[in-house]
């Protein structure tokens, strides 16, 4: 869907706990053959916290991303938390990210846009409805997500699929005769793939106080198979709703940046004439990081070289519901 929206991302920040967890130590946790890892999943090492917390993370991103835009804390108007699993049930995780910049009687509202892994890419295009209502002038997104502590022994796939990690962006509305903005975004939910992808315990119907409560009911399900499936039948419509024609070749967009669902979600993109030097990738050594994981690939391929302002960048992934959704924009 097309929407022309002006918006910049003006300043970028990440930040990575100094735990790394090679595959190969999970493979002797779970007694699995040697290379089984890396070889199923793509992932030759994750990051993994000790003692952060999410909120913790998101604001140390966000000290990187304010310091790029050259502003203080203060300045901000908005803040959104932007990340597939919450710190705590109440309050809110943004709340707690303000807190953590040092922000907590400044009053800057602050909530959460909540799509699982799809989550940065919602709150960036909240954020451009909000900049272009002239509402608010300096947004912060904030992507923090600690999914180590909720991984399924039982489950060795995607048990040693995940990471730790955090990206933040500090997004303002373009000024006149900048081409940053985003030009194309659109989201999709089917929910008779709800169960695919879990963490059923939680809420108020498996609410760990209620009698009987499974323990596992805590810890992260993924049925990727089915996932991958359903995702199959649905994508290639998908794409052409987004950006028509984007379902043969990637057309004028010079950059894709996809969440790094899997190695076989990503070898999935072949499928639609990508080129692969222009599908940024961090899941070898990273990991699926959910929500996370768009805006720390998008920060690196930035850090790199591989994105430089005025080129048409691709955020797209899917998320548990099961969702997909994407935008096009001019970085």
């Amino acid at each position: 869907m097309q929407v022309n929206l002006p918006l910049k991302i003006i300043g970028l920040g990440r930040y990575l706990p100094s735990g790394i967890v090679p595959s190969s130590e999970l493979e002797m946790l779970y007694n699995l053959p040697s290379g089984w890892v890396e070889k199923r999943n793509g992932v030759r090492e994750r990051r993994r916290v000790t003692d952060e917390t999410s909120s913790f993370m998101a604001a140390e991103a966000a000290r990187e991303a304010l310091e790029e835009a050259g502003l203080d804390p203060g300045e901000l108007n908005l803040i959104i938390n932007a990340s597939g699993t919450g710190e705590q049930a109440i309050p809110d995780t943004g709340a707690l990210i303000q807190r953590h910049l040092g922000l907590g009687r400044s009053g800057i509202p602050s909530m959460s846009v909540s799509t699982t892994c799809l989550s940065f890419i919602t709150a960036m295009d909240v954020a451009a409805s909000y900049l272009n209502s002239g509402r608010y002038r300096n947004i912060l997104i904030a992507s923090s997500d600690i999914s180590s502590c909720g991984i399924n022994p039982k489950e060795p796939e995607s048990a040693s699929l995940v990471g730790d990690a955090a990206a933040a962006v500090v997004v303002t509305r373009s000024s006149e005769g900048d081409r940053s903005a985003i030009h194309q975004a659109h989201f999709k939910t089917y929910g008779d793939g709800a169960y695919l992808t879990t963490i059923m315990g939680g809420g108020s119907a498996r609410h760990p106080a209620k009698p009987g409560h499974n323990s596992d009911d805590d810890l992260f399900h993924m049925d990727g198979s089915a996932v991958l499936r359903m995702v199959r039948g649905i994508d290639a419509t998908f794409l052409e709703e987004l950006y028509p024609g984007l379902s043969k070749s990637l057309l004028d967009i010079d950059v894709v940046v996809p969440h790094q669902a899997s190695k076989v979600g990503l070898l999935m993109l072949q499928r639609f004439g990508w080129p692969e030097q222009r599908v940024m990738q961090t899941l070898q050594w990273l990991g699926n990081c959910v929500a996370a994981s768009i805006p720390a690939t998008l920060y690196q391929a930035v850090r790199d070289g591989n994105i430089q302002r005025g080129q048409k960048v691709l955020l797209v992934g899917t998320g548990a519901g099961l969702s997909i959704g994407g935008l096009v924009m001019t970085y």
